[in-house]
């Protein structure tokens, strides 16, 4: 028999993204059917309640107060789980024991009176007070947090322009401040091609590309992904352009965002007219006729946009890339082994991508091989997937998107979203591929290859007994130096026969020629 069992702490605080690990490794723990460990926050306890974990002394904590509640077997002591999360909460304090630890923004601006940037990663609801008092305080602000309405954004930019300070985000993931990676971010060489990103994963394919073609980044901005609506009107990207012209480091530039309004793009494309340093632009899917009126460079792809930046710092031919790096010959041989197993009735695709921007280009590249593109993030509204959570024919699935992260931990922090989801495509006799992206560097799993590995050898063997085949075809982004080890991650995905192509452009492709075989 199971049974629900909690324990409270008031006016105790931890911090989100902690609490959320910590639930997980509870869940790990023999006899823990489900784990929910939290501070009251509404969020938290209407979570709790659809767990079925909550009771009326929860609904009645404030957001000052901590809780565990889970349930388990009969025979597991609540006792025993708080001494784990005790254990579990120590190990993370004593890894964090060397620094100081700031309660405040206050007593961090007393403690480091000559710092320029603050880091804010708080819950949404706070963030715009906290972003708000850093600006007043002459700080550069890169805001993690998310759930900041568009006004407030529009109010923190506008605040951030007046004062010739970058507001980075909301949302912002990735940025590289003077060769230091804050959040997400990969380890890449220093070098000469400055970038401004509205897109965290496309920043930090394009950082990655750069560091593989042996070239380096000066600095590299995000925005956050609204900045280049109407409603914000680009003021970060147009900031970042400027902060890049003016920088001496700086000899190419290169931009990354979806599509922006169209207003907002001439508008941008007017400052980038009047450059003395080439720009490149990759408005991914965006206008090419545009781009090249206001004397940019347009691009295919993010790898395009990276090859073209590269050209222009070292002064050779600027021109398209669509390729691959194997020779067609190789490239056929891999497409007709893999369309060869394939049964009769296989035909679908699954793009499971951890990064939105990754998605999104897999879905646009994809597009001309493929018509249907069902997806949480869909490139027209007819495409949108009527439950998130069951794919349907082509579908590609962003996990990083907010509908899968309501009280979760990214899934380039925690992949146990996108397991869960491979595995139950199990049962799918008409898929044919999968698609993934891994994404290393600081910020992420420590081992994302690793947590899929399984998931991967499992669904393989599944449908190989009922005479299918699956294969799948896989992109690490990451670099040599990353902490997760670029060369491991991918020959232990290679050992499992997993396809690892070297960009997601070449993964998609890749993809889009098997497809296009099976038909």
């Amino acid at each position: 028999m199971s049974s629900v069992k909690y324990r409270i702490k008031k006016n105790t605080y931890f911090d989100s993204v902690t609490l959320m690990i910590i639930s997980k490794e509870i869940k790990k723990i023999e006899g823990v059917k489900e784990a929910l460990i939290g501070m009251a926050t509404d969020l938290n306890k209407e979570i709790a309640g659809r767990l079925e974990l909550s009771n009326a002394e929860i609904e009645e904590l404030t957001p000052n107060d901590f809780f565990i509640t889970v349930l388990v077997e009969d025979e597991v002591k609540i006792e025993d789980i708080m001494i784990e999360v005790d254990n579990l909460l120590n190990q993370k304090k004593k890894a964090r024991s060397d620094d100081y630890m700031p309660p405040t923004l206050d007593s961090a601006i007393k403690h480091e009176p000559e710092s320029n940037m603050v880091v804010i990663s708080v819950p949404g609801k706070y963030a715009a007070d906290e972003a708000r008092k850093a600006l007043k305080n002459g700080l550069n602000v890169m805001l993690f947090s998310d759930n900041v309405t568009i006004e407030e954004e529009k109010e923190l930019k506008d605040l951030a322009v007046s004062k010739e300070l970058l507001m980075m985000g909301p949302d912002c993931g990735t940025a590289i401040i003077n060769n230091v990676p804050l959040a997400f971010a990969n380890v890449v060489r220093k070098g000469h091609i400055g970038v401004v990103g509205a897109s965290g994963t496309g920043t930090q394919e394009v950082t990655v590309l750069i560091d593989k073609l042996g070239e380096g980044v000066s600095q590299v901005i995000g925005t956050g992904g609204r900045d280049l609506k109407k409603e914000i009107g680009g003021s970060m990207m147009l900031l970042g352009i400027d902060a890049l012209m003016n920088d001496p480091e700086t000899k190419v530039i290169l931009l990354v965002s979806k599509p922006p309004a169209e207003e907002i793009a001439e508008k941008i494309l007017k400052r980038v007219k009047d450059s003395p340093k080439p720009v490149v632009v990759d408005f991914i899917g965006g206008d090419k006729n545009l781009i090249e009126e206001y004397g940019a460079y347009p691009c295919i792809s993010l790898e395009d946009a990276t090859r073209k930046a590269v050209a222009l710092l070292r002064n050779e031919e600027v021109k398209d890339f669509d390729g691959f790096d194997l020779s067609s010959e190789e490239i056929d041989k891999i497409v007709n082994e893999e369309v060869k197993k394939f049964a009769p009735e296989q035909k679908y695709f699954r793009g499971f991508y951890t990064g939105g921007t990754l998605a999104d280009e897999c879905m646009k590249l994809l597009s001309k091989d493929v018509k249907d593109i069902y997806s949480n993030i869909p490139l027209s509204p007819e495409y949108r997937l009527k439950d998130i959570n069951v794919s349907t024919e082509n579908t590609c699935i962003d996990f990083g998107d907010d509908e899968f992260t309501v009280g979760k931990p990214h899934p380039m922090i925690d992949p146990m979203n996108r397991v869960e989801r491979l595995i139950k495509e199990s049962d799918d006799d008409e898929m044919a591929v999968v698609l993934m992206d891994f994404v290393l560097g600081y910020g992420s799993h420590m081992d994302p290859v690793g947590e899929m590995i399984p998931a991967i050898i499992d669904v393989k063997e599944k449908m190989a007994a009922r005479g299918k085949h699956l294969c799948v075809v896989g992109y690490v982004c990451g670099t040599d130096n990353d902490p997760q080890n670029l060369k491991e991650s991918k020959k232990r995905l290679e050992e499992i026969g997993v396809i690892v192509m070297p960009s997601n452009a070449q993964a998609v492709k890749l993809t889009g020629l098997i497809l296009s075989k099976i038909k």
